[in-house]
């Protein structure tokens, strides 16, 4: 099938197929699509902004069929060949079907280029692209922890500045929710730390916001730690900016699972919560370790093993039903949030009961 992995486009795109006619660029990570579309385009070794070179239409004025096959085909008047670059595209029909008739019959002196949002399994135009052979998806989802880490080297190395291991940390903590951000970022602190040699911990703190604050661990604390209107606006932000539901439930059943050994080292071998969190392995993220100290005051083993199990029974019910799998997820994660809000004042009271 004519489709890459989220992690072989970086490779592909190094060495483009020559053969492709057609790439489609999707994914929720807009700037992520819009950074690789850009680099595509620039490895055909066209004048990218040149208007005769490259044409670039928004997807929106593609409402009739025909209109992306009549510009694809149009011969070249001033170069080999042309790139027409179609941005903005989602789930416009007449797109889709042109698409269809271009890989079934390529034009043999255009290239075409589609950025598109999240673009579902299924859907009319990344499934006419798939089953092509002279076409190409590229899939592009949030940075992963090594891409992050590929980001913050390319562009501090730009400006010749290393960083300090605990500054890295808190620096991936803060980005990653979209690659145009991020790298905003990141540009921002080198400017920022121009001429000091080395990032610091203070540097981070002093000039980057935080750009990912719908990450799952976010939502899971505050569950955890009974902040209900915390999670709510949490949850409802990672949802409408494209996040499935499942990344928060499997977040919050490996922290619970992760709380009951640490209740263990504070039941069994009397630590207090601040020690047993900061004798964990492997470590609990500095950032983290307060809310991780509250949510162990909060949580007996009891709890600890109803709650597993609650989240477990969700996960099932959104891999049967993923129609409805945000709100399974809403009602699960919010009961637990209830639940941690009401343990509170008893928890602390007792910190080593189970």
């Amino acid at each position: 099938m004519a489709q890459k992995k989220a992690y072989e486009v970086e490779g592909w795109l190094a060495r483009p197929d020559r053969d492709i006619v057609l790439v489609l660029i999707y994914g929720p990570d807009r700037g992520l699509v819009s950074e690789r579309a850009r680099r595509f385009a620039e490895k055909t070794g066209l004048p990218i902004d040149d208007p005769f070179s490259v044409v670039r239409i928004d997807a929106a004025d593609l409402d009739q069929q025909g209109r992306l096959l009549e510009e694809a085909r149009t011969v070249p008047m001033f170069a080999d060949r042309r790139l027409v670059w179609v941005r903005g595209a989602g789930a416009q029909a007449a797109l889709a079907a042109d698409v269809a008739a271009l890989v079934a019959e390529p034009p043999g002196d255009c290239v075409v280029l589609i950025e598109a949002g999240d673009l579902k399994k299924g859907a009319a135009l990344r499934s006419a692209v798939e089953r092509a052979t002279t076409a190409m998806a590229l899939p592009c989802y949030a940075d992963d922890g090594r891409g992050v880490d590929a980001l913050i080297d390319e562009t501090l190395a730009a400006a010749g500045l290393s960083i300090a291991l605990e500054a890295r940390q808190l620096l991936k903590a803060l980005l990653g929710g979209d690659r145009l951000a991020s790298r905003g970022e990141l540009e921002k602190l080198a400017l920022y730390c121009a001429g000091r040699g080395e990032v610091t911990v203070e540097d981070v703190r002093a000039s980057v916001g935080d750009v990912s604050r719908l990450s799952a661990e976010d939502a899971v604390d505050a569950v955890l730690s009974g902040r209900i209107a915390l999670f709510d606006t949490l949850f409802t932000r990672h949802v409408a900016s494209g996040g499935p539901p499942f990344l928060i439930l499997s977040a919050a059943l490996r922290q619970v699972q992760n709380l009951q050994l640490l209740r263990e080292a504070v039941d069994g071998q009397g630590k207090t919560p601040a020690a047993a969190v900061a004798s964990a392995r492997p470590p609990v993220f500095f950032a983290r370790r307060r809310a991780v100290e509250d949510a162990l005051q909060r949580w007996n083993q009891a709890m600890l093993f109803a709650a597993a199990e609650r989240l477990q029974g969700a996960i099932l019910k959104t891999r049967v039903n993923p129609s409805v799998a945000e709100a399974l997820t809403r009602q699960a994660l919010l009961a637990l949030a209830i639940e941690a809000a009401r343990a509170g004042g008893g928890s602390r009271r007792k910190i080593g009961g189970g």
